[in-house]
């Protein structure tokens, strides 16, 4: 029996773990199916009983396979870390760097992180992917993006705060807003959507009534029926007014909602405070 834990089969032991299953993790390393297993395999003999065990269709780890996972977490991150600081290795310097967002503010902040990206990973392919907020964190988890800007979500594994994106309201040109006895029209992303959520609690706090009058999948769409009258919509106060728009400051203010800045496990140790001081710094 050997008596050393291979990086390389932990590594595999972890993604087995956060990608669900040996298939997926084989997937998420760009390896085969059994070269997963025989990492597995290498552990058990190193350790001298089973990690994981069927379970169903799938598999679940054994208690000894929970303690090992939990100490691979912790020598991965010892181990990538040391790589990143050296400036060593392909983890820190990524081939390819997938960065998520909403679409809310994208405008604004997108050339900026292209720029800070670009000066730090000169060699790197930059892709962005703009989706939902549970989208993202999916992927993240998944592995399939890098890194993501999130609004209003609790944090998560490596996520760290990144400030506040401020609110406001904005209208037509010439709209006028039905009486106060009336409910108030809304534009909003149709659920789940914080901002959706902050806009419609906000207006209850404040003792207005209101209804969704037009709803959306995307923000292009939002400020698309905005535009064309179908109510006020409650949107990031960042950077110029969306053309066609213009500020509504006699409704009840929203409160800002908190940025959230996460990273996949095992992404590049220093891509987080990247994208986060930019943040930051932008909303400044």
């Amino acid at each position: 029996m050997t008596d050393t834990l291979d990086i390389t089969a932990l590594r595999s032991l972890v993604t087995i773990a956060d990608s669900g299953g040996f298939r997926r993790a084989a997937e998420a390393l760009c390896v085969s199916q059994s070269a997963v297993s025989q990492h597995v395999r290498r552990l058990e003999r190193t350790v001298g009983r089973p990690l994981v065990t069927p379970d169903g269709r799938g598999t679940r780890f054994t208690p000894d396979g929970e303690l090992l996972l939990a100490a691979a977490r912790q020598l991965l991150e010892l181990h990538d870390g040391t790589l990143d600081q050296l400036g060593v290795g392909a983890r820190a310097r990524p081939a390819t760097i997938t960065v998520g967002a909403t679409e809310h503010a994208a405008d604004h902040l997108l050339p900026r992180w292209m720029a800070a990206l670009t000066a730090s990973y000169p060699e790197a392919r930059v892709q962005v992917r703009l989706d939902r907020g549970a989208r993202l964190a999916e992927a993240l988890d998944e592995g399939t993006i890098d890194v993501a800007v999130l609004i209003g979500i609790a944090p998560g594994p490596a996520s760290r705060p990144a400030g506040a994106l401020r609110l406001a309201w904005y209208c037509a040109y010439g709209w006028t807003p039905p009486p106060s006895a009336q409910p108030l029209p809304v534009v909003a992303i149709n659920d789940p959507c914080t901002i959706r959520r902050q806009a419609l609690s906000t207006l209850a706090r404040a003792g207005r009534t209101a209804w969704v009058a037009g709803e959306a999948g995307h923000l292009a769409g939002v400020l698309q029926a905005t535009r064309a009258g179908v109510g006020v919509a409650l949107l990031a106060d960042v950077g110029p007014i969306p053309p066609g728009l213009v500020r509504l400051d006699d409704l009840p203010a929203a409160d800002p909602e908190p940025l959230h800045v996460r990273t996949r496990r095992g992404a590049p140790r220093h891509l987080g405070d990247i994208i986060r001081d930019t943040v930051i710094a932008a909303l400044t």
